[in-house]
This record gives C-alpha cells, structure tokens and sequence, in this order.
C-alpha cells in the first residue's frame, strides 16, 4: 500500500514515503506516488530510498538528489519527489524524505 507523507491514502500496492525526524519542516501540498519499477517486482527487490530535497520559496521542489538507496528503486522516488508541492515560505528549505518499497502484498 502506498502510504504518503503525514497522511496514510491507500491508492496501491507499491512504496511508502515518510518524513525523515524533523525534516522537511513544511507541509506537503500535493504527492506523486512513486511507481514500483517490474523490474523490481520480478527480482523481488524492497528497501528504502532516502532523497534529500531542496524547496523553492514558491513550494516546488527545486532539487533532489538520492542520497542512498537500491539503484532500480533510486530513479522512481526521485521522478515522484520531484513533482511534489510544499506549502509556500519566506525561504529556500531543504529536507529528507523516505521511501520505503514494500513489493507486492
């Protein structure tokens, strides 16, 4: 079951992503979901993706990079934090968020 940010929302069988202590420290507005590569599920591949973001003043995700993960997992949590919106803020912040990928259930 996907499990997002802050809030559970059951919408598939796939990943979860969860706040790592105290960052980021703004709200998320509106998530992607990750996608569960196949190649993944065929080699029965889970474990967590750790990706630290930089939000833009305006709340769009300015940069993020994997700061640790399996590869074939890596590329889909950076493609869906990258489309996430954060509430505005005066400043630049920057955060970790998790991505825990949980295969087929």
């Amino acid at each position: 079951m996907f499990l997002a940010v802050l809030a559970a929302i059951g919408i598939g069988v796939g990943a979860r992503a969860q706040e790592a202590p105290g960052e980021p420290t703004r709200r998320v507005k509106s998530k992607v979901q990750p996608v569960y590569p196949e190649l993944a599920r065929k080699m029965n591949i889970r474990g967590e993706v750790k990706v630290e973001v930089v939000v833009a003043p305006n709340g769009n995700v300015k940069e993020a990079k994997v700061l640790g993960g399996h590869p074939v997992l890596a590329t889909a949590a950076l493609e869906a934090v990258k489309k996430w919106k954060f509430e505005p803020a005066a400043v630049e912040s920057t955060g970790v968020v998790n991505f825990k990928f949980e295969g087929q259930q």
